[in-house]
């Protein structure tokens, strides 16, 4: 099979294409730079993708986009977030649409922010979506598919909660404050958080590009998520280290401005993997401890 993968070298992009090629596929990398053997050049603020590059393709995977909690969200910041998505997913459903023969499948990256801050509310792929600058942001990311599945491509959104790894994201930056005994919760905690390990996060995608039933809107996430509370109690007994403190959502909203602590940090959602579980889908790591003990540990 021949999948092109936009943001392979990013944190799930890198992982991916690692699993794909393990098995036999063909990978071709979609690229900002001059391109290698292998690799297609594009450039999504420009528009510049030609259509004959991608002739072939059985399947493709697009997985970038600008950090949502790298850094403050600046006016400047969150035009980066929004074009980042949104000008290079219709750039790239409008060229797979119009290649003959079209790939089959486009499985396209969104996130559980898409729902809004829920408090404790169970959330499924039926869920009304939620408001805020996230929420909104998810919302025009998925429509920004519309022409791949107009023209015929299953297309697959998969809303991702937070992706646990060791090789980044926000694993990766608290590791070293909970390896010192600095971690703790943040604001209340009774913020619910939908994560996944970065191995479930891979074969969702894989599943999602194999299968011939998934289509719309995927939660790609646990089936047990946990509150802020309880993920810093697993993730401080994992590195064996105690975590009695915890971080003011005043203090939080004073460092990295409000609107990101608030859609982000302290937005709750419970969202449950409905279509992944109707569609077969068994997780590796279905439960929190097992998760961070394979990914802290592995």
């Amino acid at each position: 099979m021949r999948v092109a993968v936009s943001g392979a070298s990013g944190l799930i992009g890198s992982e991916l294409c690692r699993a794909l090629e393990a098995r036999g596929d063909h990978v071709v990398r979609l690229v900002r730079r001059s391109p290698r053997a292998g690799e297609v050049a594009w450039d999504p603020g420009s528009g510049a993708l030609e259509g004959h590059d991608l002739s072939g393709v059985d399947a493709a995977v697009h997985l970038s986009g600008a950090g949502i909690g790298d850094r403050r969200w600046t006016p400047a910041r969150r035009a980066s977030l929004v074009s980042s998505r949104i000008d290079s997913t219709a750039l790239l459903a409008v060229t797979l649409a119009g290649v003959d023969p079209r790939p089959r499948v486009l499985v396209n990256a969104s996130a559980v922010g898409i729902y809004g801050d829920r408090g404790s509310e169970e959330l499924t792929e039926a869920s009304p979506l939620g408001t805020g600058f996230l929420a909104e942001l998810c919302r025009r990311w998925e429509a920004a598919t519309a022409p791949a599945a107009a023209a015929g491509i299953r297309t697959v959104c998969l809303r991702s909660g937070i992706v646990l790894s060791r090789s980044g994201g926000a694993l990766a930056r608290q590791l070293p404050l909970f390896r010192l005994g600095l971690g703790g919760r943040l604001g209340s905690g009774r913020q619910w958080v939908s994560w996944i390990s970065i191995t479930d996060e891979v074969n969702a995608v894989l599943h999602a590009v194999d299968g011939d039933t998934l289509s719309g809107p995927v939660n790609a996430v646990a089936p047990n998520p946990v509150t802020n509370t309880e993920f810093t109690s697993v993730l401080a007994g994992t590195v064996h280290r105690p975590a009695v403190l915890a971080v003011p959502a005043p203090v939080l909203r004073l460092a990295l401005g409000r609107e990101l602590v608030d859609e982000v940090l302290l937005a709750s959602q419970r969202a449950q993997p409905a279509a992944l579980h109707d569609s077969g889908f068994v997780f590796s790591h279905p439960r929190l401890d097992s998760a961070l003990a394979d990914v802290v540990g592995g």
